[in-house]
């Protein structure tokens, strides 16, 4: 099943294929062709998984996407005091190519505006028999992945086109902040610009920054987190140069543009959002970037206001119903029933918070089920907060799963996403144990054999008994009384002394202990066929849990002092009645196994 979120993205994507506003950014190689119609998005989570729609593989120019990486090379090499000597970190709210410099120290405002640039690419310096673009290139690399190389036909173009940044250059350098030869910092900058990439590589290289500097892909550390830090900060205030402002306020996340068309976001531990598309608006930005970074930012609430908290995935377990039955004790044939088909239902819990991160983790878990799943319980009961986003995707998986004639059962007992399962809605249960119940009494009615969910069983056909013989089954049952119960009736309270052995003809009986809090919680239902009361065998021995009806019951008892009779008239039946009901408990207590403790989550 293809993920609400990917979906989510396509929608996007076709609705902001239709602007057609913005140019171009025109200087490059005379026989390349820049399409107007590329358009790609790519988001990128902090554990590597990269959803991408449109065009994302096509290479184009870094450009002014390339400044904050170098400046987070500067940071690394020569420290932060040193950077600072030669650029700002304050927003110019110029345009990216302004003459912008302090009129006290001649230093660039910030490292995201030309001026800025050009002064921390000339603090870049070969080393080690590597040319400085070869170490640039190295460095960006790690970032994306993969290596990445500076296209030398994009940077004779450039350079043919760059007398003002020349200028720029000259202007640094009468101000002491480059030093040495003007020519050769413009030269490292264009070079720099001129690195290929993608748009995948973008929100790889976005997710890094988000991951506190380390590829969420190849697990490298490509900057260390104090100096995220800083780059992350200059970006939210002026890597969008004058329109940083109306950014700030309607996307809320630090950001870079390039003139190439691409533009990277950052939701700090959570993800890596990218965008290409060459038409450009007046402050050189991305028309449908933007357009695309707005939409997405509102709609998955990636606001840094709304996403302040660290992100993780929100999944705690994911275990199909034979590895994690519910309390119901089935007959011999329903659990090999459900031991042959429990893999077609899953049990999803979820804790800690549905916003980005949390909810992009669920779906995507729930998107990659196979498709023989047919049920998915999802318990949200330790679930502290859950977004717009998290109401809106549940809504579009709950919409494909039934589609596709499958369905989900939501246990939901604070109403945490009751926007999508209302309080009176059949698929929704305040505890786990009912809602995985219900999953496997739909794979029994599927997949089971005849009889396996039986509504009545006589004594005389009761499991219990079965290595008796028929004439002492009978001889039993004639010492048995029959009751009959309404629902919620108490059949037997806790602290009782022994009464018997209850043979349940129809109807389910709840059995109700205690947690390791001294809560009251169900620790198993019994259907028709079973037993209970064989647990407290003598005179000193006490009822330890509580059975009550659940619904209109038919039992058939056999007493505590017809029991002791029969070992007096008897004794050869009784001991073999003693050796059926223990072997019976014995397989009770094999098959039902963690069924048999109380779920401290119900």
């Amino acid at each position: 099943m293809e993920s609400p979120i990917l979906s989510y993205l396509r929608g996007v994507h076709t609705d902001l294929s239709r602007l057609r506003d913005g140019i171009p950014y025109l200087i490059g190689p005379s026989d390349t062709a820049i399409d107007p119609d590329d358009f790609g998005i790519a988001l990128a989570t902090v554990d590597g998984y990269v959803y991408e729609v449109g065009t994302t593989s096509k290479q184009f120019s870094l450009q002014s996407l390339s400044k904050p990486l170098s400046y987070g090379l500067a940071l690394t090499e020569l420290g932060s005091e040193a950077v600072d000597a030669k650029v700002d970190v304050e927003p110019s709210g110029d345009p990216f190519h302004e003459f912008s410099l302090s009129e006290s120290t001649g230093r660039p405002a910030n490292a995201m505006i030309n001026a800025g640039a050009l002064a921390v690419s000339s603090l870049i310096k070969g080393s080690g028999g590597r040319s400085a673009i070869k170490r640039i290139e190295d460095h960006y690399s790690l970032y994306a992945g993969r290596q990445l190389r500076s296209n030398g036909r994009v940077y004779r173009a450039e350079r043919a086109h760059s007398d003002r940044n020349h200028g720029l250059s000259y202007l640094l350098s009468s101000a002491g902040v480059i030093d040495g030869d003007p020519t050769r910092a413009l030269e490292t900058y264009l070079r720099q610009c001129s690195v290929q990439v993608t748009c995948r590589d973008l929100a790889v290289m976005a997710a890094t920054l988000a991951n506190g500097g380390t590829n969420p892909v190849t697990g490298v550390e490509a900057l260390s987190l104090d100096a995220v830090e800083r780059v992350l900060s200059v970006m939210l205030t002026s890597g969008m140069y004058d329109d940083a402002g109306d950014w700030v306020v309607r996307v809320g996340m630090p950001a870079k543009s390039g003139v190439g068309g691409g533009i990277i976001a950052v939701l700090p531990g959570q993800a890596g959002l990218a965008v290409f598309s060459p038409p450009l608006d007046q402050h050189g930005n991305s028309v449908r970037g933007v357009a695309a970074c707005r939409r997405i930012s509102h709609d998955m609430e990636m606001h840094f206001v709304r996403s302040a908290r660290v992100g993780q995935s929100a999944i705690r377990s994911n275990e199909s119903v034979d590895r994690e039955p519910s309390s119901v004790r089935r007959t011999e044939e329903a659990v090999g029933t459900l031991a042959e088909h429990g893999h077609r239902a899953r049990v999803v819990s979820l804790a800690g918070d549905l916003y980005f991160a949390g909810t992009e983790s669920v779906m995507r878990e729930l998107s990659g089920l196979d498709d023989e799943v047919e049920s998915v319980v999802i318990d949200v009961s330790g679930v502290d907060e859950a977004s717009h986003l998290a109401t809106e995707m549940f809504t579009r998986v709950r919409e494909r799963f039934e589609t596709e004639g499958r369905r989900i059962l939501l246990v939901d007992p604070d109403h945490v996403l009751e926007a999508v399962f209302p309080a009176d809605d059949a698929a929704r249960f305040e505890s786990t144990d009912e809602a995985i119940a219900r999953c496997e009494e739909a794979l029994l009615d599927r997949y089971g054999a005849p009889g396996s969910s039986p509504e009545e069983v006589p004594v005389i056909a009761s499991p219990a008994l079965s290595m008796l013989d028929p004439a002492d089954i009978r001889a039993i049952a004639s010492l048995m009384d029959r009751r009959t119960f309404t629902d919620g009736e108490i059949v037997r309270r806790v602290g009782q002394r022994f009464g018997g052995v209850f043979f349940i003809l129809s109807g389910s009986i709840d059995i109700i202990g205690s947690d390791l809090d001294g809560n009251r919680v169900k620790v198993s239902t019994l259907s028709a066929g079973m037993t209970f009361g064989d647990l407290a065998l003598g005179d000193d021995d006490r009822q330890e849990t509580t059975a009550k009806a659940d619904g209109p019951v038919e039992l058939m008892v056999l007493g505590a002092d017809a029991i002791e009779a029969l070992e007096t008239s008897d004794p050869r039946l009784a001991v073999q009645l003693w050796r059926a009901l223990a072997r019976d408990a014995y397989f009770r207590m094999d098959v039902s196994g963690s069924a048999q403790t109380p779920r401290s989550r119900d």
